[in-house]
């Protein structure tokens, strides 16, 4: 029996301006992002099978659709394309109304169980599961959590939302030393045993409450944070979503804004532009922008400049960078920061910067910021980023054609990666190898000592 061409996704693929072979790089880039290996050799042959009427098997639709949805920058369900099997788009969009305990104790079960976790593990990231809460949901939020029904557990005081804090602050610090893939496990049973035995207690005062809420979502919105560094975007989703629900029933504006500025870093990176700047934009708006400190202040400003770079929009990005600039010179001692803006400083905000240059097309200007923040950051405390930078940087070096440089650059950031786990760490590891590539045979001994160092890295880190 002959086949039927599938016309929808023929016309899908069109609308996305790409060819069958841009649509198969794309497909294997997702399938690895969700480590489903066996879609890691897929061709343009593929495509070309599936438009003339294949059904793709296993995994491959869901991951059809979220490469679409990428390209379309809109939700792309199986119907859209002409396929059958469980919506992914359904599957992965956030549902603002379950209730914040519950989605908590969920998301833990499956990341302590073994199995459960595997599964986990191997979601996909999704362009549905940025959505927005609606406004209606965030003034409901407080309600929610005021009507829960608390009189069973045990008291909460002060003094236990205090010591929920220096254990965030604890492992905060932990994160940017060592990187995100070392200690999240510890994380996460603190946050779905101890913290929410205190989420499912009686606060001794509304103020309590509160505070307990934003030190939950704080702690939520850092194993998010430390599961985006190591690569496990999904799971970092998962993790963003549930620290909005508990910054929003704190009535916590500027821990909301934090978490969105990083979904935003998140989709930044991986290659969402209108997404990134749609989570940017609200951080900096309204109330979330208004009741950061400065420093935090200065932290949303650049996140959203370098969206507004994604996006294309130069001169609304370098207003951005200048307001971040004021923001940070704004801080002083006298103003009590929150914990988790500890880390950014003036070598924070040249690396922002810099990336930010660098999507505009300065690289002399995204050079020169790479290096500022080199030249001022405590790398024995900040282990982690400052070995991205030092990766950034040469990769800068060697699009600008100092390949010598960049070698001398990166072996830099191979001594810093000592002890750390991060996925962004190791992609920059994975960008080295590439772009030194073409230069393996040409005698070159920096060369030759780089490709020795990173071969034996990418074989050794987990």
């Amino acid at each position: 029996m002959a086949r039927e061409r599938n016309t929808k996704l023929a016309a899908l693929i069109a609308e996305t301006g790409w060819s069958q072979a841009q649509v198969a790089a794309r497909f294997v880039r997702v399938a690895l992002e969700a480590d489903v290996r066996e879609w890691a050799g897929a061709t343009r042959s593929h495509v070309s099978q599936w438009v003339l009427g294949t059904q793709p098997s296993g995994r491959a639709p869901a991951i059809l659709c979220e490469t679409l949805s990428r390209g379309l920058k809109r939700p792309v369900t199986l119907t859209d394309v002409g396929l059958t099997g469980p919506d992914p788009a359904a599957a992965t969009a956030p549902d603002w109304r379950v209730d914040t305990l519950a989605a908590l104790n969920d998301l833990g079960r499956q990341e302590l169980d073994m199995e459960r976790r595997r599964v986990l593990g191997t979601a996909a990231y999704s362009v549905a599961g940025l959505a927005l809460p609606s406004q209606q949901w965030w003034q409901q939020a407080t309600q929610r959590a005021t009507a829960r029904d608390t009189t069973t557990g045990r008291a909460v005081g002060s003094s236990d939302v205090d010591a929920i804090q220096e254990m965030g602050n604890f492992f905060s610090r932990r994160d940017q030393r060592h990187g995100g893939g070392h200690g999240r496990a510890a994380v996460v049973a603190y946050l779905t045993s101890d913290v929410a035995e205190c989420l499912n207690g009686s606060c001794t005062s509304e103020q309590t409450r509160r505070r307990l809420y934003s030190a939950a979502g704080e702690l939520a919105y850092l194993s998010g944070w430390m599961a985006f560094d190591d690569s496990q975007h999904a799971i970092a989703q998962r993790y963003f979503t549930l620290a909005v629900k508990l910054a929003a029933e704190a009535e916590d504006p500027a821990l909301a804004a934090h978490i969105l500025r990083a979904m935003a870093h998140q989709a930044v990176d991986l290659g969402h532009p209108q997404q990134a700047l749609d989570l940017a934009a609200a951080s900096v708006d309204g109330s979330r922008y208004r009741f950061a400190v400065p420093r935090e202040k200065a932290l949303l400003g650049v996140v959203h400049a370098r969206a507004l770079a994604a996006a294309g929009r130069k001169r609304e990005a370098s207003a951005a960078l200048l307001r971040a600039e004021d923001d940070l010179a704004a801080a002083h001692d006298g103003i009590q920061d929150p914990g988790r803006v500890f880390f950014f400083g003036e070598a924070s905000l040249a690396h922002e910067t810099a990336c930010t240059l660098r999507d505009l097309g300065d690289l002399a200007g995204a050079e020169k910021e790479f290096r500022r923040s080199v030249r001022t950051r405590k790398a024995a405390a900040f282990s982690r980023t400052h070995a991205v930078t030092l990766g950034y940087l040469g990769a800068i070096e060697a699009s600008r054609g100092n390949v010598e440089a960049a070698c001398s650059t990166w072996s830099r950031a191979l001594d810093a990666m000592s002890g750390v786990q991060s996925g962004r760490a190791r992609q920059t590891v994975l960008t080295m190898r590439r772009v030194v590539s073409p230069f393996r045979n040409r005698g070159i001994g920096a060369v030759a000592e780089l490709d020795t160092r990173t071969a034996s890295l990418l074989r050794t880190s987990p």
